[in-house]
């Protein structure tokens, strides 16, 4: 432990409950390591508040003792965005005790979650007023709000509903020297400068420590269908998409796979049976909802669509789900692709972005420009054909050994498949963040006037890099070492 450490120990040992400080290392060890052990950090110290004012506390003392803090909530994140430095200089501020919902309100369609409100929990809350929270992923029982938030989460309804960011209407926050932004109030208008709420909207705790969310609900479903359908190629998911969008607004997901990584999830669950009979290159999972009773059934407005694209050969063959069970198992399928590309071996991931019109030609030609300059590799891509997130794997060769080829091999693999994503106009991080991992890559593709006003903002707002340090950005040593 620094004397820095020491100094803010002692002078939040008065202020704070002995449970909200937390320094021993076993209890600590959990939350040093990334879900995906890729990451691995040292923190001597966890503070674990149970309230907002605790919170302004611990970063008020931390910035004036010169410690940083690495804000943490279910630890979930793809790209290292919540483990501490390895150096041991920053303490771990777990917003876990802050799972509080404050209120759920029907009529509004508004609900106020703490940031360490699980996931399903808000979920669950929501449907006991006949609301839904319209955003879901694998994560959803240990993922936090307020890391949704921080990284502007996606998720399988961005189609329908947006992102994070299109669901937050108000944001509670400590800032670095601890004051309050208390912006919870949804406001239609607010032209009072800068939407500093939305600023702090996938800034991946750097620039303030989201405390609580205002967050907007949806009507609760009243019934769904969903349906898998073989295709030819991405070219004629795209049609079927745009066919889909002309008939209507029920379809919520619209997921686009390979037949390779169907393959892998048929071999890697036990006694999974594909949704089709026959083979197919190509495959979408397609889910439609309906909010009143009353409306034509998702079902029929599939079936409305399918039709004419069977006949016309855009689909090859198509079967919507005949129960609950049987859409669960369709979903199971798609929601297993990373567990079971994983046990196969491993990959380069990346998490990307192209513009929708782009993405069927990228999935194929960037597949087959990976497979050629690195041989015995093999791409794929899978993900949200209608938001243009591609999730774009590159497995090792067989045989290769797992933490020699990630640590060797892939990072050449990642600036190869960047290169790819920024020449075709994309991002290359759609809905995980920047974190530590993509820190360095973030630099050496974005352009000087961006990443200029990235330090710009993290410097107003956190001179000292107090706020999870060494993630999304670093501030550049100004002229003369200032």
């Amino acid at each position: 432990m620094t004397p820095d450490q020491a100094r803010l120990l002692e002078s939040l040992d008065t202020v704070l409950p002995a449970r909200a400080i937390v320094t021993d290392r076993d209890a600590i060890a959990p939350w040093e390591t990334d879900w995906r052990q890729r990451w691995h950090g040292h923190a001597p110290i966890l503070f674990a508040p149970e309230s907002v004012h605790e919170v302004q506390a611990i970063v008020a003392a931390a910035a004036t003792a010169g410690v940083p803090l690495v804000p943490q909530g279910g630890n979930t994140s793809m790209v290292g965005g919540a483990t501490p430095p390895a150096d041991g200089r920053a303490a771990i501020l777990s917003l876990r005790r802050l799972n509080r919902i404050r209120s759920v309100d029907s009529a509004s369609g508004l609900a106020i979650a703490e940031a360490g409100v699980i996931l399903a929990d808000l979920h669950d809350a929501a449907g006991e007023v006949g609301r839904r929270f319209p955003l879901t992923l694998g994560s959803r029982g240990s993922a936090t709000i307020g890391g949704l938030v921080s990284t502007n989460a996606g998720g399988t309804q961005v189609l329908r509903w947006g992102t994070m960011r299109g669901l937050v209407a108000g944001i509670e926050a400590v800032l670095p020297d601890g004051s309050l932004h208390e912006a919870l109030a949804a406001l239609k208008k607010d032209n009072r400068g800068y939407d500093l709420t939305q600023l702090l909207v996938g800034a991946e705790g750097t620039l303030g420590i989201v405390t609580a969310a205002t967050l907007r609900l949806a009507p609760a479903i009243a019934a769904r269908a969903v349906a898998w359908v073989g295709l030819a190629s991405p070219d004629a998911a795209l049609a079927l998409l745009r066919r889909f969008e002309a008939a209507g607004d029920a379809v919520e997901s619209f997921e686009l796979l390979p037949s390779e990584s169907l393959d892998a999830v048929l071999a890697y669950i036990p006694g999974a049976r594909a949704p089709l009979a026959g083979t197919h290159p190509w495959h979408v999972l397609i889910e439609a909802v309906a909010s009143d009773a009353d409306a034509p059934s998702p079902a029929s407005f599939i079936e409305r669509v399918l039709e004419p694209a069977l006949a016309d050969g855009v689909a090859a063959d198509a079967t919507i789900a005949a129960s609950e069970a049987q859409a669960e198992a369709f979903w199971r399928l798609r929601d297993s692709i990373s567990d079971a590309e994983r046990a196969t071996g491993p990959a380069a991931q990346h998490d990307i972005s192209v513009p929708v019109e782009a993405m069927p030609r990228f999935m194929i030609e960037a597949a087959a420009a990976c497979d050629a300059h690195f041989p015995g590799t093999r791409a794929s891509g899978f993900g949200h054909l209608g938001d243009g997130n591609v999730h774009f794997h590159v497995r090792a060769p067989a045989g290769a050994d797992r933490a020699r080829w990630l640590a060797e091999e892939a990072p050449s693999v990642t600036r190869f498949v960047d290169d790819l994503v920024v020449a075709a106009g994309g991002s290359i991080s759609a809905e995980h963040g920047i974190g530590q991992m993509k820190l360095a890559e973030l630099e050496r593709l974005s352009s000087p006037a961006r990443m200029a006003a990235l330090r710009a903002i993290k410097r107003a707002f956190d001179p000292h890099e107090l706020l999870n340090p060494g993630k999304l950005v670093t501030l550049a040593p100004r002229a003369g070492g200032e």
